[in-house]
């Protein structure tokens, strides 16, 4: 099933979300209030009316509620200014209370009701005076929100290796895990500064080709492996899993380079 949806951005940030536009005419350059799960939240409009399928979506999707006007984005504006002294507060109550955290950001939705303050750490931190103490000064609803160094990434951004944005600052909605088999899978040096992100952790991008790599390794022989052929007998030394190839060692013969159909 398919349904109309427009994109919308958060705190000029490039990934998008998409939202039901109901019967509002709405055009790229907008800004409006939407409904979220951290309720309404003020965002931009970067793609116009498109069909989607909704089968490919995670969660169900919200609506926008309004296109804004001059008094709601001078609101918007306040509520990012509240935002940069709530950090410097955190950081005076952090120093205070001795905590091993860092504050990252402080977003309130657009009504104030609810007060997000993310922060990173290496442990677990007993936060409950200082989100106490929060929720007394600024009176709302206040959600200490640790996250991890992908995390940082994500919401910092930046520019990976191949020189464009971060996948997860940019597209990415979730950070699925990555693994070094991944790396082996296609035949990467396991060398830190080649499969490790600007996070520190391996490259999302690892994962993109994956399946398909592990799908064209199936009839390419495994390196180290002893096998037969017209030349004579050998030992796999390389594979080249795009160019569907292999090279064998053959005592008296030297190295052969055979392609996967060839020894069959």
């Amino acid at each position: 099933m398919k349904a109309e949806v427009v994109g919308v951005s958060f705190k000029n940030k490039n990934k998008i979300y998409y939202f039901l536009p109901k019967k509002i005419e709405l055009k790229k350059g907008q800004y409006v209030l939407v409904d979220t799960e951290k309720g309404t939240q003020f965002g931009k409009i970067v793609q116009e009316k498109r069909k989607i399928d909704l089968s490919k979506m995670t969660k169900p999707l919200n609506e926008v509620i309004k296109v804004c006007d001059e008094k709601e984005i001078e609101i918007n504006q306040k509520n990012e200014e509240y935002g940069k002294k709530v950090i410097k507060k955190c950081k005076e109550l952090i120093k205070k209370y001795k905590l091993n955290m860092y504050v990252l950001n402080a977003v309130y939705n657009f009504d104030r009701s609810q007060l997000v303050v993310t922060y990173l750490s290496d442990s677990r931190v007993d936060f409950r005076q200082l989100a106490k103490d929060l929720a007394s000064l600024y009176r709302t609803r206040v959600e200490l929100k640790q996250i991890g160094v992908r995390d940082k990434a994500k919401e910092v951004g930046g520019c990976g290796y191949c020189g464009r944005e971060l996948c997860c600052s940019k597209f990415l909605n979730d950070l699925d895990s990555v693994s070094i088999n991944m790396a082996k899978n296609q035949s990467i040096a396991l060398n830190p500064t080649k499969i490790n992100g600007m996070c520190g952790r391996l490259l999302c991008c690892l994962k993109y080709e994956n399946d398909t790599y592990k799908e064209m390794s199936k009839q390419l022989p495994k390196v180290g492996k002893k096998i037969s052929m017209e030349e004579g007998e050998g030992k796999v030394i390389s594979v080249d899993i795009l160019k569907q190839t292999y090279k064998v060692n053959i005592k008296d013969v030297g190295i052969v380079e055979k392609t996967i159909n060839e020894n069959n």
